[in-house]
């Protein structure tokens, strides 16, 4: 259990203080989207009111206070991934984005047909499908790493899955549908061994964990900033430092240039030559308040005591007739999909709702995850540090409810 003040973390937090039909939020949709701390409003708040203006071009005072703010953002996130120099962390407008960037950037030069590119059976759409749209535009092929029943990969042959034609693994370190924490750093050693490019998709991890990409020995890493407290809309690229300068841009525009004539353009150096266009400049900022927010609670005080949660939901759901864990993982984060016997997981969400229990129901962006274990849906209850074990009694009890309503 962590040394966490639970009342003093959720005060923080403005929007769990209200009702919903009736009854106090409990909010355990977190994995979809986290919610955000004062100090991250704040410092968005902030900028809107003192410091609003375009950044990199302006000499007057309010640009350049917004360039140091944004700026200070990226050392910030270099710091919080422990890459070696801000030039090698990018600005993108979240995990999705990033890894189209690779692909198309990165390894689409690289490809040709029947090369291969390695994903996961547990991955989310958005590592799934920009490599589908590369294979159909290069001819390339997908090869996947089978799942086990406990929603664990199953490495068996992952070796063998590591070939000379393999032009990137591509894999997440959490997945988003049932919470396995996968052996990315094991993995990533294997297939470095062989000289195959690696790129995490950390998007469900960085809020839970200490990420540290230069242990970890991945070329790229890419998160969202809404799944770690920060704004919607913003998220980040990291790459080493080399092959993000041999890439070509993903995008032109201003910003990204040294110099433009109609015969020939020179692109602006690392990290501007993948930032195209006006940014995100308030949800650079949101992100960096998210990462001083994270590191003033504590990382390591965020994974115990989504763990200790985690630990007693499980536990209690285990113990309820009637009521399924969809992955049962040795090493997970702080999610739980279940399935309750005769009852749809839409109905579960609605009926949830009307307890003031947000959860998410559907295929999570998962719906390979779903086929293997031949469902529709699951509903799925996701913690962050700020919830309560008082809120894992209400998602029991909403469990039961649910069940009475049902009988």
């Amino acid at each position: 259990m962590s040394n966490l003040n639970i009342n003093t973390i959720r005060a923080d937090f403005p929007i769990l203080h209200q009702e919903i039909n009736g009854y106090p939020l409990v909010y355990l949709d977190n994995a979809a989207t986290s919610q955000k701390p004062r100090q991250v409003i704040d410092a968005v708040s902030h900028y809107y009111l003192h410091d609003n203006a375009n950044i990199h071009r302006g000499v007057h005072k309010l640009s350049q206070r917004a360039t140091d703010l944004y700026e200070a953002a990226r050392s910030k996130v270099r710091q919080f991934v422990n890459a070696n120099s801000d030039k090698e962390i990018i600005f993108t407008r979240g995990a999705t984005e990033a890894i189209n960037l690779v692909a198309q950037s990165f390894v689409r030069p690289k490809l040709q047909a029947n090369d291969e590119i390695l994903i996961s059976h547990l991955e989310h759409h958005a590592n799934i499908v920009p490599w589908q749209i590369l294979c159909e535009q290069t001819g390339a092929k997908l090869k996947v790493i089978p799942m086990t029943q406990t929603g664990e990969l199953d490495l068996t042959h992952f070796d063998d899955m590591l070939t000379e034609r393999t032009k990137i693994l591509a894999i997440g370190q959490v997945s988003n549908a049932l919470g396995t924490i996968n052996p990315v750093k094991t993995m990533t050693e294997k297939a470095r061994a062989k000289n195959i490019p690696v790129l995490i998709d950390g998007a469900q991890a960085v809020p839970h964990m200490t990420v540290d990409v230069q242990d970890l020995d991945c070329d790229f890493y890419v998160f969202s900033g809404h799944k770690m407290f920060a704004p919607t809309g913003i998220g980040a690229l990291y790459g080493r430092e080399a092959l993000l300068n041999a890439m070509p841009p993903y995008q032109g525009g201003g910003d990204m240039i040294l110099s433009v004539s109609f015969d020939k353009t020179i692109y602006n150096e690392l990290p501007a030559k993948f930032e195209a266009g006006t940014p995100h400049i308030a949800g650079v900022i949101g992100l960096g308040a998210a990462i001083d927010y994270m590191w003033q609670v504590g990382i390591d005080n965020i994974a115990a005591q989504e763990h200790h949660l985690l630990e007693i939901a499980t536990r209690k759901i285990e113990a309820l007739p009637g009521v399924n864990i969809i992955g049962t993982a040795v090493e997970k984060a702080a999610v739980i999909s279940f399935m309750i016997e005769g009852v749809h997981p839409h109905d579960v969400g609605t009926i949830f709702d009307q307890q003031g229990v947000a959860i998410r129901t559907g295929h999570h962006c998962a719906q390979p995850v779903m086929e293997f274990y031949d469902i529709p849906a699951t509903a799925r209850a996701s913690f962050a540090f700020y919830n309560s074990e008082e809120e894992v009694d209400a998602l029991i009890h909403a469990i039961q409810k649910t069940q009475e309503l049902f009988a």
